[in-house]
């Protein structure tokens, strides 16, 4: 009996695929009160990606242009997704806020 190696490239995005089902499941079971501190989280991943990312375009040595462009690519979509998270975090924040009440006008004294 003769056993077949899966192609790495085929497993690897297998991993990816199941990944993303169960991110989104994930996230969208999370109830609204946890979705400040799933942010938190969220930009604390994304940091790490800017981090690898600054890595990857600084490494890429020679012709490594397909190293540089994807530490480029990764760099920017974790910006804006640390940009969002803060923007969606506030949000967020503000919705418990108290709204200040504007102050009572105030009364004429009566002639009399």
């Amino acid at each position: 009996m003769e056993h077949v190696a899966v192609d790495p490239t085929v497993f690897r995005l297998a991993i990816f695929v199941l990944a993303i089902f169960v991110g989104y499941y994930v996230v969208w079971s999370v109830t609204p009160a946890l979705h400040t501190p799933l942010m938190a989280v969220t930009n604390a991943i994304s940091s790490v990606i800017v981090v690898g990312g600054l890595i990857a375009a600084a490494a890429a040595s020679g012709d490594g242009w397909i190293a540089k462009g994807a530490g480029v690519a990764a760099v920017t979509l974790a910006s804006v997704n640390i940009f969002g998270g803060f923007m969606v975090t506030r949000r967020m924040l503000a919705m418990y806020r108290k709204k200040e009440r504007p102050p009572a006008p105030a009364k004429a004294p009566e002639a009399g």
